[in-house]
């Protein structure tokens, strides 16, 4: 179902990932506004995400980060939806390839 390019293994792998909120439907009980960012880099996490949110993201989060592409949207990017029905928050996912956080040694 997902794949991961070999060419891209080979020049290194593991993206970070800037997830940004990009609409509210609703009142977010945790404060999520639009435009909020969190970064995730492979070593931490920076800005506050809701837990049940973090909870439905982080497989989309994790194969994301290390390369996988989804045969929806663009490659890059991607969006998912928190939990929560009433007050739903948007998150849009993007992977920044310019810097893989690990490099292989045929590099």
């Amino acid at each position: 179902m997902f794949r991961i390019e070999k060419a891209k293994i080979k020049k290194g792998y593991g993206y970070t990932l800037t997830v940004t909120v990009k609409e509210v439907k609703g009142k977010c009980d945790v404060g999520h506004r639009v435009g909020d960012k969190i970064v995730f880099d492979g070593l931490r996490v920076r800005g506050r995400m809701c837990f049940s949110a973090l909870a439905t993201l982080m497989p989309t989060i994790y194969a994301f980060a290390w390369g996988s592409d989804f045969p929806w949207g663009k490659r890059d990017v991607t969006i998912v939806p928190c939990p929560d029905e009433i007050n739903q928050v948007i998150f849009e996912i993007r992977r920044d390839r310019r810097k893989p956080w690990y490099r292989s040694k045929q590099t």
